[in-house]
């Protein structure tokens, strides 16, 4: 989407502060899709059913939801969508980067939240059961009358977050424009590649050269490397242009499915719509619905 129709939103946060956090009860979401600058931990409780837009992942939220966001360019925003308006629970808490400015995040004791921020710039979210381990910290910081002891309670927070081993990366390395700052030389070099390429038509032959590797060897090493077939991969980059192009431009359809490499308008529409669970017009729809031109 087109940063001059996103809203940006200005935080509450002072340059004095450390963090804000606010507990809400409402009966449905009303807030546009927007961006800022600060980092946000997002808590939903009892919304199931509605719908949850980071970057190009949409899906369908259950009752308990918690996501973390650090980039201030990945546009975000929860619509009502199939819920049922029943009354919504609803932690915030936002803080600044330079929270962690200086050496501190750089620290051995730190390396869990620093690896977890870095993948938090395309949205993180926490499996049911991490959700449940830090709700009672979550709920406590609500009420923490102590300035200091609230910061604590964050940092616990966090530190129990980056410790879980389930979360799940939401938008895609494509639409964000950022690849993962821990990937390997060779996962680096084949991602690039791809990314040059995925116009055109990509033989894993041709990439497993790159890298010095057999075919067979090849396969195994991206399986394991990003959990992914080649396959599916390179289907991901195309896919992440591709929603790219639908929600910042005015191109037909079939324009985009050419311009992104795909063979066909129709195997187009099938594979986006597995992936994204919407065709690509339907896609491109919902994100006018919830976006604000200022």
């Amino acid at each position: 989407m087109n940063a001059q129709n996103i809203l940006r939103e200005i935080t509450p946060l002072s340059e004095k502060d450390c963090f804000y956090v606010v507990e809400r009860f409402r009966s449905e979401f009303n807030f546009p899709v927007h961006t800022h600058p600060e980092y946000e931990l997002n808590f939903i409780e009892k919304a199931k059913g509605a719908q949850r837009i980071v970057g190009d992942s949409i899906e369908e939220i259950d009752d308990l939801e918690l996501v973390l966001i650090t980039s201030e360019n990945l546009e975000h925003v929860w619509v009502n969508h199939n819920h049922k308006l029943t009354l919504i629970r609803e932690i915030t808490i936002q803080f600044h980067p330079s929270l962690f400015d200086g050496n501190l995040i750089h620290k051995n004791q730190f390396k869990s939240i620093k690896e977890m921020f870095e993948k938090a710039r395309k949205g993180l979210l926490f499996s049911r059961q991490t959700i449940e381990k830090v709700e009672p910290l979550l709920s406590s910081l609500t009420v923490e009358k102590s300035g200091f002891y609230s910061v604590l309670k964050l940092m616990s927070i966090l530190h129990e977050l980056s410790k879980s081993d389930d979360s799940r990366i939401l938008a895609s390395s494509s639409f964000v424009g950022k690849k993962d700052t821990f990937e390997s030389r060779r996962v680096k070099t084949i991602h690039e590649y791809i990314e040059q390429h995925y116009r055109e038509k990509i033989k894993i032959s041709d990439v497993a050269v790159l890298v010095y590797m057999t075919e067979g060897t090849f396969s195994h090493f991206i399986k394991r490397r990003t959990g992914k077939s080649f396959t599916d991969y390179v289907l991901d980059v195309r896919l992440g242009y591709a929603v790219r192009l639908l929600v910042d431009s005015t191109h037909p359809v079939a324009e985009i499915a050419d311009l992104c490499g795909f063979n066909n308008l129709s195997n187009f529409n099938r594979i986006f719509k597995k992936k994204k669970l919407l065709t690509p017009k339907d896609f491109r729809n919902q994100y006018k619905k919830t976006k604000m031109i200022l």
